[in-house]
């Protein structure tokens, strides 16, 4: 499923049109991007948890060159799922 097939299915779930649909949509995901950009996380009970991890700096190889490279810290998001998306997901 893509953005615009979330969209539609919201759209129909909840009588709305589209266009309402699209800007519940985007509230949403810029919401939980917030939330997570600035160091927090989103807990969506049933659903999952959205957090961010810290990525330490690390030594890796070039495959092609066998050079050495520095990889630099970085973090990243995370999602961790909840019990009955699990469960859904599993029957």
């Amino acid at each position: 499923m893509n953005k615009n097939e979330l969209i539609a299915s919201v759209a129909d779930q909840c009588s709305m049109t589209k266009a309402q649909a699209n800007d519940a949509v985007d509230a949403v995901l810029n919401t939980v991007t917030s939330s997570l950009a600035q160091g927090g996380e989103v807990r969506i009970l049933g659903f999952g948890n959205f957090t961010v991890a810290n990525r330490k700096a690390t030594t890796a190889r070039n495959p092609r060159t066998g050079e050495t490279i520095q990889v630099a810290a970085s973090k990243a998001p995370k999602f961790k799922a909840g019990k009955s998306l699990k469960e859904a997901v599993n029957h």
